[in-house]
């Protein structure tokens, strides 16, 4: 399905390649989503600000528990081009097995591969939010027995900053990044592993 919005392309505008620059956390070339937003300017700078803190050792959530709502998010939303750069970049860095992954993609917080309370509590909240846009009291207080104050706050702000780029990428129909993994790689896995 073609783009509705086309990413910017180099040669940029001076301003815009230097927006770009500020945006990508090294000296690869800015990823689509990026240049996509590149389109407003002002809206760019604001993004970047609130991203930032986002994947930063600032946020309250440490890399495994932010890597497990984003994904968890993306892939609730549909949102294939944000889980597959997500899945691409940290899935390994946060000790997601292949399995995890499938099941955060695919499953719930009951299958097998989740042995550990706090990830199987993280993937219930992601779940509640995307589906009720709220959590209940049980589950509420299973939360906070396990995370702080400031932690809840931090994995609210995720899944809904998460919405919000899973709404942008999916709305304006953007192409996956070359070479990142794709919903039906993994339904094409499960089933190699069960034959």
């Amino acid at each position: 399905m073609p783009e509705r919005i086309t990413p910017l392309e180099a040669p940029y505008a001076p301003e815009t390649a230097a927006q770009l620059r500020r945006m990508m956390a090294s000296d690869e070339d800015p990823i689509a989503l990026f240049r996509l937003y590149a389109h407003h300017q002002q809206l760019a700078e604001a993004l970047h600000g609130w991203g930032s803190y986002q994947l930063s050792r600032r946020l309250s959530l440490g890399l495994r528990d932010r890597e497990l709502v984003i994904d968890r998010t993306c892939a609730r939303c549909g949102c294939e081009y944000e889980w597959g750069v997500h899945v691409a970049r940290f899935a390994a860095r946060a000790g997601l097995t292949d399995d995890q992954v499938a099941s955060l993609t695919h499953g719930t917080s009951a299958d097998p591969c989740w042995t550990a309370e706090r990830d199987r509590l993280l993937l219930d909240a992601t779940d509640a939010l995307h589906d009720h846009h709220d959590i209940d009291d049980a589950l509420w207080a299973c939360l906070d027995a396990e995370f702080a104050p400031e932690q809840l706050l931090d994995l609210f702000m995720l899944c809904g900053w998460y919405h919000a780029v899973s709404y942008t990428a999916r709305a304006t129909r953007l192409t996956p990044e070359p070479g990142a993994p794709r919903f039906t790689h993994l339904t094409a896995e499960a089933k190699d592993d069960h034959e």
